[in-house]
């Protein structure tokens, strides 16, 4: 059973309806981000970059870390007001106007007879903002990605084009990546299978079980083409590095050794290709693209493929380069140069269509570089671990921010373990030596048109929740590591909803 009332008892006054931070910026505030910034003005873009969109990207990443941030503020406050006669008022009205939400008042009420139990309150606040984040997400589409939406036919439509029915990236697990897809790439986050693993180092056979899928569904329904369609499945891994401090910023999971990270990755890739074709013969339709990225700069470098499958570890085209190139052409000149540089950059004679698609992906990436230039003053301050909270199980669809969450993918914590490991150590050093929580959000998707599959999703979140608790037994008897039980129907376009929690209250209502 949950550790706590599912969420919808919240105590939430009438009279107050609840506000909700604003997660994708107004048109006010777009304006005034799109306006000269740390020395940077829109005369020094590139001439390829997209302003608009890095200004509405700046505003939701801005707007949803201010949520979490405001967190430690507030309960700052709060502790200093705890032993007022009208202390329950004043945190409630202190709440509302600067986190959007009402507190639980069973830890409000302690407060006279002790002192309040900000650990608790924290982990409470933390877990309410990454609802909102997920309500937010599926509500407004603020990346504006979801199925069915403009962008993300428009680059379905364009992948066919170049060659491929579906686009299966792995990005490494570490927070600083979290945000490949819709910010580094910029691509719709509907139209690209995304599952990050520690060192980018995917699991083959699960892998190839969703191959399978992919083409029964082209044999068995024509999606996403029909099988007949000259289409290939292409699968990406995506490893980072640090330009500012290689040695120590790199990749944790190859002791931030950069030339690891890629030889395994590519050997990943290998292993895959290999699995694919030794189950379903040598014609089977598998390609494979190896990214690297720059955490500090977001810049990416591509190991452009043969149209062999070859993959050179020592040659790559660097998206900063292709920026320098291409600063002063007009545009259209700057893609037809961005074309001959890819073709000069693969490792033998490449695939025209994987051409145009890696052109198209360092198109993308130079607006991200702009975006880190103009708002980051080029390179990111937080070059190591910031992350908000640790993400544990799978799905995660809605996390799309850099440093908001650190992720330990699994489908139980023994397999997981190392991850898990890595992520409480990180957070020993955020949180706890503050004395603050470990907050853990636990998540399992489902499948909705299958009887039973959210009970399953459940009692799978339970048992993934007790086996923390086995695991770090200190932490949760300090109160200084809680968990939010999260589940999803992956087939709809909703937010995930809350199932149970580490934090019980005497009332209902709340975490």
């Amino acid at each position: 059973m949950p550790r706590r009332p599912v969420p919808t008892a919240r105590p939430l006054a009438p009279s107050a309806p609840r506000r909700r931070p604003t997660a994708s910026g107004g048109a006010d505030l777009s304006r005034r981000l799109a306006a000269v910034r740390l020395g940077h003005g829109a005369a020094s873009l590139h001439p390829l970059t997209d302003p608009a969109a890095n200004a509405a990207l700046e505003a939701y990443d801005r707007g949803v870390k201010d949520a979490f941030d405001r967190i430690v503020p507030v309960l700052k406050r709060l502790s200093a007001l705890q032993h007022e006669d009208d202390f329950i008022e004043r945190a409630q009205a202190l709440a509302q106007a600067e986190l959007g939400y009402s507190l639980p008042v069973p830890i409000l009420e302690q407060a006279w007879v002790s002192q309040l139990d900000m650990r608790t309150l924290f982990a409470w606040c933390v877990f309410e903002a990454y609802e909102q984040t997920s309500d937010g997400f599926f509500r407004d589409d603020p990346l504006a990605g979801q199925p069915g939406s403009p962008a993300a036919e428009e680059f379905n439509a364009f992948l066919l084009s170049c060659g491929f029915h579906l686009l299966d990236v792995t990005p490494c697990a570490d927070g600083r990546l979290a945000h490949a897809i819709a910010f580094a790439l910029r691509l719709p986050f509907s139209s690209v299978r995304r599952r990050p693993h520690a060192g980018a180092l995917f699991d083959v056979e699960n892998t190839v079980n969703r191959w399978v899928k992919t083409e029964h569904h082209r044999y068995r329904e024509g999606v996403p083409n029909p099988a007949h369609a000259d289409t290939r499945y292409l699968k990406v891994v995506l490893y980072h590095f640090s330009s500012i401090d290689p040695a120590h910023e790199g990749c944790a999971a190859h002791g931030s050794d950069d030339a690891l990270a890629a030889s395994c990755g590519r050997q990943r890739l290998m292993d895959f290709q290999q699995a694919v074709e030794n189950s379903f013969c040598c014609g089977a339709s598998v390609d494979l693209l190896l990214l690297g990225i720059d955490t500090d700069t977001d810049a990416i470098r591509v190991h452009v493929p043969g149209m062999d499958g070859s993959t050179r570890l020592d040659q790559w085209l660097d998206a900063a380069s292709v920026y320098e190139a291409t600063r002063h052409l007009h545009p259209e000149e700057a893609r037809a140069q961005i074309l001959r540089q890819v073709e000069a950059a693969a490792a033998s004679a490449p695939d025209p269509g994987m051409v145009r698609l890696i052109a198209r992906l360092l198109e993308q990436n130079i607006s991200q570089i702009d975006y880190v230039r103009e708002y980051h003053d080029g390179r990111y301050t937080d070059a190591g671990h910031a992350e908000r909270f640790i993400g544990v199980g799978i799905g995660f669809k809605e996390i799309h921010l850099r440093n908001l969450t650190y992720f330990a993918y699994m489908d139980t914590v023994e397999e997981g373990a190392p991850d898990m490991d890595v992520g409480v150590k990180i957070f020993k050093g955020l949180n706890v030596t503050r004395g603050l929580p470990v907050p853990v959000v636990v998540r399992f998707d489902y499948n909705g048109k299958v009887p039973g599959a959210r009970e399953r999703a459940v009692r799978h979140a339970q048992r993934v929740q007790e086996a923390i608790e086995n695991r770090y037994p200190e932490l949760f008897a300090q109160g200084l590591l809680h968990a939010l039980l999260t589940v999803r129907d992956q087939g709809r376009h909703t937010p995930a909803e809350a199932v149970g929690s580490t934090i019980t209250l005497t009332t209902p209502g709340g975490h």
